[in-house]
């Protein structure tokens, strides 16, 4: 097992870095961990409704930085820039992606699949009402933001920097990939993007609530 203070270490390593080195690229192996990560997430129901799009074309970052101001400084110095995508209405009830992905993916039984077929429709129209477009799309990129810290810890525990990236418009960023084909006809949208790579000033002090402002003992 991993010891604990180094976990803590890293984390207190993390920060939201706004400046990378940019004549520092992160090796294969260590990014496709960091990738693994991101894959092995948990996700309600299992359906993993994420796409993690490596964006190492400049060209595209330089377009997705004119309509995001919080990567102003991030995306041309970035070693690695991962916008993460979530779907829309592939995560209803019946449709053939969570249909497929219950058959081929995880291999369910006809038996585990019919209870399915009752509780994940009560899950939609009663528990968390997700029958509102925008009410989907916020329930997947949840699940997107547990992919996305287990990437930025993951990549800390290895010594890499991060920072996670909501400052933009999504309608403009979403227009940017859209004309590059990359959201696949309207099935996904853009969760949150994240910047990897090493920094290159000090790390500023790392400012928390203290443990009984945030922690409640029931």
């Amino acid at each position: 097992m991993i010891d604990k203070q180094a976990i803590l270490q890293a984390f207190n390593f993390r920060h939201a870095c706004k400046t990378f080195d940019p004549a520092r690229r992160i090796p294969d192996e260590d990014f496709r961990l960091i990738l693994e990560t991101g894959r092995l997430s948990p996700s309600s129901f299992g359906f993993e409704p994420w796409r993690f799009l490596v964006v190492q074309d400049m060209a595209l970052r330089e377009k997705l930085r004119a309509v995001s101001w919080g990567a102003q400084g991030q995306f041309p110095t970035a070693s690695h820039v991962v916008a993460i995508l979530a779907r829309k209405e592939d995560m209803r009830p019946g449709s053939g992606y969570t249909e497929n992905f219950m058959r081929e993916v995880q291999k369910m039984s006809d038996e585990a699949i019919t209870r399915r077929h009752k509780l994940y429709p009560q899950f939609h129209e009663t528990d968390f009402r997700l029958q509102e477009p925008r009410a989907l799309f916020d329930w997947s990129c949840r699940q997107a933001y547990i992919a996305l810290a287990n990437m930025m810890t993951a990549a800390a525990m290895i010594g890499i920097d991060s920072c996670p990236i909501e400052g933009f418009n999504q309608e403009n960023a979403e227009k940017v990939l859209n004309e590059a084909g990359l959201l696949e006809d309207g099935r996904f949208g853009l969760a949150v993007m994240v910047a990897f790579g090493y920094r290159v000033n000090p790390q500023p002090e790392k400012k928390r609530q203290p443990m009984e402002a945030v922690v409640r003992w029931v």
